[in-house]
């Protein structure tokens, strides 16, 4: 892959203090449980826990405290939440983010969101460096090799939108140690969907994720079922925004949509050969 200039970057150095998490005892581990419920996170974000299952996507995927952590466009720091206090005292977390000079209009709004979502809370999410991924001008999301796990939710279908789905990839690739492991959440399209179908609905097949993965140089370790959810048939008129938490479509069928709840959602873990 070529070489590009350095990212920015944003480092934040805090100590966290376990009274702010709901469950956790002074003198006890600080567990994911704990940090799920925690006084920290918005009472509609643990709300979100039961269809996101993000204490078991976290052991799924293998995380660890003393880990070198990358989560991959984190968007509004759903996850960040979760996984930057849990590795603040022994390792280390990289928030590849959008860049501000991202073609996307959103961009650098939801950048900003996020570095002030971390600057309001200097008490909980550790040491945290914000690096942009911008693919191909930006993708040093963290030193070479470094990294034991990167994982991304719900993001594949984005680069698919934009054609940069393998340079994703690639980057992932190339900062992950080798035997590191990438995790990815997906909404889940039915097998053999075409391209049109993950171009425009927000579901991507779990075939074209394992090829791209495996294009890029992973090897697919396992699934998990995890995050599935049998209700959703996966064909709405406003694709995966249908449903809820989006519900794009306002009033229109909303209690059917909510019966349906959040999308079916592939479960997937890859490593980078040693």
């Amino acid at each position: 892959m070529t070489k590009y200039i350095k990212a920015a970057f944003l480092t934040l150095a805090i100590i966290v203090p376990t009274s702010v998490f709901a469950d956790h005892h002074l003198g006890s581990e600080l567990t994911l449980g704990a940090i799920v419920n925690g006084h920290h996170r918005s009472e509609e974000n643990r709300a979100r826990n039961e269809p996101r299952h993000p204490v078991e996507t976290m052991e799924f995927f293998g995380l660890q405290k003393d880990m070198t952590v990358i989560e991959i466009l984190p968007a509004g720091g759903w996850y960040t939440e979760i996984i930057a206090p849990y590795v603040a005292a022994e390792g280390k977390f990289y928030a590849a983010h959008f860049s501000p000079n991202s073609a996307l209009n959103y961009a650098a709004n939801s950048l900003e969101g996020f570095e002030r979502k971390l600057a309001d809370n200097p008490e909980i999410y550790g040491k945290i460096t914000v690096r942009h991924i911008d693919p191909p001008h930006e993708v040093a999301i963290a030193p070479p090799e470094s990294a034991d796990l990167a994982m991304t939710f719900r993001n594949v279908h984005n680069w698919i939108m934009v054609g940069q789905e393998l340079e994703y990839f690639e980057t992932f690739y190339a900062a992950l140690k080798p035997g590191g492991i990438l995790g990815v959440v997906e909404h889940r399209a039915l097998p053999g969907a075409s391209m049109e179908v993950m171009e425009t609905t927000g579901y991507v097949s779990e075939e074209y994720v394992k090829e791209i993965a495996a294009k890029a140089g992973f090897e697919f370790v396992a699934s998990s079922e995890l995050n599935a959810n049998p209700k959703d048939a996966t064909e709405y008129p406003a694709g995966v925004w249908t449903l809820p938490p989006s519900y794009r479509l306002g009033d229109e069928n909303r209690d059917q949509y909510t019966a349906i709840g959040e999308s079916d959602r592939m479960t997937l873990k890859f490593r980078k050969p040693d």
